[in-house]
């Protein structure tokens, strides 16, 4: 068995869209960043390349190359999930936590989750995401951005 940790954070902007796990959320503040700054997806994906050495999303989509300018992070994980099974692996669980003051995330962790499984090729009862405001406490607290943790079990195929 591998484990892994991941996190990412992207501060909250105007004119930006809110993608948290792959969906899209009504909110008048969006995440900045090169891709579409999806901060669940790229500490999920993080947890993952760190579960088997194979370093970070920046070693693997640099910032610096064009071709990942507003990527949609739900297809970079596919691609990390085929990296994870070519090495031998397949995911045992992640476990993932969401720290945003705002939204209000609860409604959409179902579709999170679901969007997750679907992109790392398991079931969605192998995937878990929480969510939890920081009571008004640091920069997720104040809403100038929002992070994200997630630990995975890797498990040889």
């Amino acid at each position: 068995m591998r484990i892994g940790h991941g996190y990412d954070v992207h501060r909250l902007v105007s004119g930006r869209p809110c993608i948290i796990g792959g969906v899209s959320i009504p909110f008048e503040l969006g995440l900045d960043g090169h891709s579409d700054a999806d901060v669940l997806t790229h500490a999920v994906m993080d947890s993952l390349l760190g579960a088997l050495a194979l370093g970070d999303i920046g070693k693997h989509f640099p910032d610096t190359d064009p071709r990942y300018k507003g990527a949609d992070s739900i297809a970079l994980l596919r691609h990390v999930a085929a990296l994870v099974r070519e090495s031998g692996w397949q995911l045992g669980n992640l476990d993932a936590t969401v720290l945003a003051q705002a939204p209000k995330l609860a409604p959409h962790i179902l579709q999170m989750r679901e969007n997750l499984a679907a992109a790392i090729g398991c079931a969605v009862e192998q995937v878990s995401v929480k969510a939890t405001t920081e009571e008004g406490l640091g920069f997720t607290g104040s809403k100038q951005g929002i992070a994200a943790h997630c630990v995975c079990l890797l498990e040889r195929i």
